[in-house]
């Protein structure tokens, strides 16, 4: 009962998640693309009254025409809409799903005893610090003298972020390390929100309520924060599916392809914004394209790492066999005797030896190539084991 109940709250909690992000990055985007559209006010009355920025629109089988005021407008209107709890609801949604799957059961999935042996309480304990801590380096970085000049700051913070993402994957499973190092660019995007854009904007509406001039300070530090979160989007909606591609985080060099592909998502957001500047340059695109091709190409599964049973006329099938049950059935059946399982991940059973043949290119790849099943090596597969499976399946993966 227990495993159930926790599946029903990881499928609502995925839902809200899903839907509350994209509220939050289609208001994002759109603001961006707003932004960068604005035109200067055609009416002099607009300008006397300080609009800096105009854009006419057609959506939905209506004009639409929107102003942005330099500062602030000479009289606040009665309703004034915030965009916040888009991010928030986000947030709190993605932190629910992170405790619920990867904290609840860290055996499982955040712990893998080949890379770093350490308890549930350290592996937990770690995690949160990497959230927590990732804000807190960030933000020191933005306040410093480096936040004074975007490109400068834009080279640090690729550092910072290539230093979380290695040091992540060397205390945590892949599917682990990738999943908390989106985790931080999402707390540091709302943290962004909460602590420096929104604070900013409230700024701005208590100065022109009081009738003094508001400080321009907190638009340039919030138009900054902005722009670094619309960066992260996309790195961050890649770890969100990340963990569906096993061929990405349980490489041996897992760190540098979440580095190689979060670069790559952020070089495509810069190409789309400065697009929408009117004055793109393909060059962020092209390396982008150039970054996806070269990790698909470095990833390309050779040979096995594991060392292969060379008598292969000796190997049986049942040998096969013996192992996938007891290795790998627990979870992977119609009825799962692992703890915390309700049904068989992605719907593959190996109740039957020809379940098992017919998807031999899917466990040689999971227990031989990525070597990220069992899950955290739950079942204690060895080395030798994975060898077995690897003789068998170059040996045509057939029942004797």
């Amino acid at each position: 009962m227990e495993a159930y109940v926790v599946d029903w709250l990881s499928l609502v909690g995925r839902w809200v998640h899903l839907v509350t992000g994209i509220a939050w990055i289609g208001a994002s985007f759109y603001f961006v693309w707003l932004d960068n559209h604005l035109e200067p006010p055609k009416q002099q009355a607009d300008v006397d009254r300080g609009v800096g920025g105009e854009v006419w629109s057609v959506h939905g089988g209506g004009f639409y025409h929107a102003q942005k005021y330099k500062l602030t407008p000479p009289k606040l209107p009665e309703t004034l809409h915030w965009f916040k709890w888009e991010a928030y609801s986000t947030w709190l949604s993605g932190i629910f799903l992170l405790i619920l799957i990867y904290w609840y059961s860290a055996e499982v999935y955040l712990i893998d005893t080949r890379i770093s042996d350490i308890s549930k309480p350290i592996a937990i304990t770690i995690g949160i610090t990497s959230l927590i801590g990732g804000w807190i380096v960030y933000d020191l970085l933005c306040k410093s003298p480096l936040g004074q000049k975007d490109s400068t700051l834009g080279i640090v913070l690729f550092v910072f972020v290539v230093v979380a993402a290695f040091l992540l994957c060397q205390v945590f499973s892949g599917r682990g390390a990738f999943i908390h190092f989106g985790a931080m660019l999402g707390t540091i995007m709302v943290a962004n929100v909460a602590m420096v854009i929104i604070p900013g904007q409230k700024e701005l509406v208590n100065a022109t309520k009081e009738g003094r001039d508001p400080d321009p300070k907190h638009g340039i530090k919030g138009k900054q924060r902005s722009v670094h979160n619309t960066y992260f989007t996309l790195p961050v909606l890649f770890v969100m599916i990340s963990n569906h591609y096993a061929m990405t985080y349980g490489h041996e060099y897992n760190w540098l392809i979440l580095v190689a592909l979060s670069l790559a998502g952020a070089l495509v957001r810069v190409y789309f914004v400065a697009r929408h500047s009117g004055r793109a340059s393909p060059i962020p695109l092209v390396i982008s394209v150039i970054l996806l091709l070269g990790v698909a190409a470095a990833i390309v599964p050779g040979s096995a790492a594991t060392k292969s049973i060379e008598a292969t006329s000796k190997l049986s099938f049942a040998q096969v066999e013996s192992v996938i049950k007891q290795r790998c059935a627990s979870c992977h059946a119609s009825q799962p005797t692992q703890p915390g399982f309700t049904g068989a991940p992605a719907g593959i059973v190996f109740d039957s030896a020809k379940d098992i043949v017919n998807q031999a290119i899917q466990i040689h790849q999971q227990t031989v190539v990525s070597k990220v099943m069992p899950i955290g090596n739950l079942t204690g597969m060895t080395e030798e084991e994975r060898s077995l499976i690897d003789s068998w399946f170059k040996a045509g993966a057939k029942i004797d």
